[in-house]
């Protein structure tokens, strides 16, 4: 079986890798940062010279185009935007991307709820690509949203997947967990050949395997947790160990010297290829080789040990840092962060750029909103009344939805949402 690396290294270790022909659905719930495993399956595509073929039911294209902007690769992607007149009702202010829009291949699909027109638009770029091309369905919720219901998104879903296994392409399949009944995800879950599962619990973010069609290893099946940071993803394999921890404390302690890798492997005879490992959690160190590096960065190895327990943060106390690693949503505009999700409440970040005038409301889903400020001032507009927000102000909404936001500030407006 021919494998292809997803772009994450220790995914590719838990799961040798991925496979020729594989369909991945990923079941996420929100402010998992999906998208990051998503990012890093594209560019490692692009890497490798693969043309990847990215279908948006729930970005516009200007959108999808800034969040791969710093690795994109324009000869290597086709974008299907079934955005722009789909969700986005031909709204003007998507419109006028294809009036001055770059020399990139993008399909516009004019009526993205006609699903026939779809698929053989679809079914004309497959058949012109060589083998080897790999998708992302960015939303498989979206589609349900536009097409009404869960059978025909299920229709299609079966005509698909088989269909871009015989391709020998490889394709991401994006769904959140709740908005789909356990009927419509047992049915996926027969069908493709990878399921993986993103959530959170007590602020730590997990991923499992529901389904790995041809490997034999098993460990992918149990939880592991994964941490963010800086669009780099780190699977801890063996939570208590905590190997990431201590790949990480060594490398502070080094780079607090002024010492390179070179210099620290020399002091213990082993290669920088071994420092560098550990301290980037590929590898653990044995308790030998940890008392050799500690006794050359001249610190107590029981601190390296229990210096995380001291700093370990508490399951009650949720840092600024670790809000903005879980980016749920980003458009030109604001981007929109999970703070907490506990049943029927959920709290949310929402971050409107310097300058942006946001012409609706930035959460799609109708529900019971305390909206808070807390940085800046933002003019809001709601049923043909505006009012000014300042630093401390807060808006109760039942059965209103705002029209309209403008940021009024120097810099960016913050707001803190709680929804029930």
């Amino acid at each position: 079986m021919q494998k292809i690396s997803s772009g994450v290294k220790n995914l590719d270790i838990l799961i040798d890798s991925l496979y020729i022909g594989d369909n991945i659905v990923w079941e996420v719930d929100a402010g998992t940062s999906y998208d990051v495993f998503v990012h890093s399956f594209i560019k490692q595509s692009f890497h490798e010279s693969q043309t990847v073929v990215y279908v948006s039911f729930n970005s516009s294209p200007q959108s999808v185009l800034s969040r791969i902007k710093d690795f994109m690769v324009p000869d290597h992607l086709i974008l299907f935007d079934c955005f722009t007149s789909g969700k986005g009702k031909n709204d003007e202010t998507f419109l006028k991307f294809y009036k001055n829009k770059p020399g990139l291949n993008i399909v516009r699909i004019e009526d993205p709820k006609n699903i026939d027109q779809f698929t053989r638009r679809l079914n004309q770029i497959e058949e012109s690509l060589p083998p080897g091309a790999r998708y992302v369905f960015d939303s498989l919720t979206g589609m349900q949203d536009l097409w009404g219901n869960e059978d025909d998104t299920y229709k299609f879903f079966t005509y698909m997947c088989p269909r871009l296994y015989d391709l020998e392409t490889v394709a991401y399949w994006i769904l959140e967990k709740d908005a789909h009944s356990q009927k419509f995800k047992a049915n996926l879950r027969h069908i493709t050949q990878v399921v993986f599962e993103l959530y959170s619990r007590r602020e730590e973010l997990y991923i499992k395997a529901h389904k790995l069609e041809g490997r034999q290893d098993r460990e992918a099946f149990k939880p592991h947790s994964y941490e963010i940071k800086s669009a780099d993803i780190s699977i801890g394999f063996h939570k208590k160990s905590a190997p990431a921890e201590i790949g990480s404390r060594i490398k502070e302690s080094r780079t607090r010297l002024g010492m390179s890798q070179k210099e620290l492997a020399d002091k213990i005879d082993v290669t920088p290829s071994f420092i560098s490992q550990i301290e980037n959690s590929q590898i653990s160190p044995s308790l030998s080789s940890f008392i050799q590096i500690a006794d050359a960065l001249n610190i107590d190895p029981t601190e390296l040990l229990q210096r995380d327990a001291k700093q370990k943060e508490l399951p009650w106390h949720i840092t600024r840092e670790s809000i903005r690693q879980r980016l749920i949503e980003r458009e030109g505009e604001y981007s929109i962060y999970s703070v907490l999700s506990n049943g029927d409440a959920s709290a949310y970040l929402t971050v409107i750029n310097r300058g942006k005038t946001l012409k609706r409301h930035f959460l799609q889903h109708k529900k019971n909103e305390l909206i808070c400020v807390l940085r800046g001032e933002v003019l809001v507009k709601i049923d043909h009344n505006e009012r000014k927000l300042h630093t401390g102000d807060s808006l109760y909404l039942k059965d209103s939805v705002p029209s309209e936001w403008q940021n009024k500030s120097d810099g960016e407006v913050e707001l803190l949402v709680f929804c029930t």
